[in-house]
């Protein structure tokens, strides 16, 4: 059976947390692993953030948050940890975050791979710890071997399993666990899945991310112009189509990153019969 996993990012306000609160209610017909939530940029969205994690488990669901070292301090990572223990939580993605503009200070920690250290350090084996991996290399990676390096230094720090960035080419996937493990990685590395609901957004955030969307898949979209349900059906088509190709090649899991929706992550799973 895969497992599923669904990622939220907090809502900014009271109406905006009442609908994710339904979304999630809705997504549980998946039976996820967990359900994730992001982490602003230098942690600008903490509390935010702290809510809607506490509010996922107090529901009974397994809660997963995001926690990055930039503009972190060892004192405040600290804290977080003792206020997630003891809420019974046992699994963090363990990140290193964006640098938000202005910020010219990026915290005691540098790089991903020491926060992984030292929560394994301050919790031992309490929390099941996830690191992102970029199936089409970090935009700021000086070079594929480079960036591959320094996911294996947040897997020798500790880390259990790896979430990757969201792509649209199932062979950069297989390429990438394939060059994972001729460096000794043995860890699950579970691909990111990105529904498309609207092109021009998805197309302005990977252009800023560095995920590719093939031309073709680009080509098509365009064509379809404003028609907004022709959008959506071909994005599931291919979403779908994605997703048996992944779960054919071995891949361990799928982790949907649903930007608080739920329609077209329970119909892709619907066609993959996972409901």
């Amino acid at each position: 059976m895969t497992e599923l996993s669904c990622e939220f990012f907090p809502p900014q306000t009271t109406e905006g947390v009442e609908k994710l609160r339904a979304v999630r209610q809705k997504l549980a017909a998946l039976k996820p692993g967990f359900f994730s939530v992001t982490y602003g940029a230098g942690g600008s969205t903490r509390e935010r953030t702290i809510e809607v994690v506490l509010d996922i488990q107090r529901e009974g669901y397994p809660a997963a948050p995001h926690l990055s070292c930039v503009g972190s301090t060892r004192e405040s990572i600290r804290g977080l940890l003792v206020q997630f223990k003891a809420a019974g939580i046992r699994r963090i993605v363990a990140l290193r975050g964006d640098l938000p503009s202005g910020m010219a200070d990026p915290g005691e920690f540098r790089y991903a791979n020491e926060l992984v250290e030292f929560i394994r350090k301050e919790t031992g084996d309490w929390f099941r710890i996830e690191v992102a991996a970029y199936p089409e290399w970090h935009p700021q990676a000086k070079s594929p071997r480079d960036d591959l390096e320094n996911f294996k230094r947040k897997v020798d720090a500790g880390a259990d399993s790896a979430i990757t960035q969201y792509f649209y080419n199932a062979d950069a996937f297989e390429h990438f666990v394939e060059e994972s493990r001729k460096l000794g990685i043995t860890i699950p590395i579970v691909p990111g899945i990105m529904p498309i609901a609207s092109f021009a957004k998805l197309a302005r955030f990977s252009d800023s991310c560095g995920a590719e969307i093939p031309r073709w898949m680009r080509k098509k979209f365009e064509g379809y112009g404003d028609d907004a349900d022709s959008i959506r059906a071909f994005g599931i088509d291919v979403v779908t189509e994605l997703c048996e190709k992944l779960v054919a090649c071995g891949a361990p899991g799928l982790h949907f990153y649903t930007l608080n929706q739920s329609v077209l992550t329970l119909e892709i799973a619907r066609r993959l019969n996972l409901l």
